[in-house]
């Protein structure tokens, strides 16, 4: 991984977006015999963990 793909990463980090492609590596290294999420649902499963799955309401 090269230093501006390190950097990127780290910046959605910061600002609350999860790593898709670590998570697919996380999934073939950890759990090979798993189904791995699509990208669209990775994300959704990421929000609903983040802010809950009510709603559309942060307060």
């Amino acid at each position: 991984m090269s230093w501006w793909q390190r950097l990127a990463a780290m910046a959605r980090l910061m600002v609350g977006l999860p790593d898709y492609d670590a998570y697919r590596a996380h999934m073939a290294q950890h759990h090979p015999d798993r189904a791995v999420m699509s990208e669209r649902d990775f994300f959704r499963d990421r929000q609903r963990a983040r802010y809950g799955g009510g709603g559309g309401r942060c307060c």
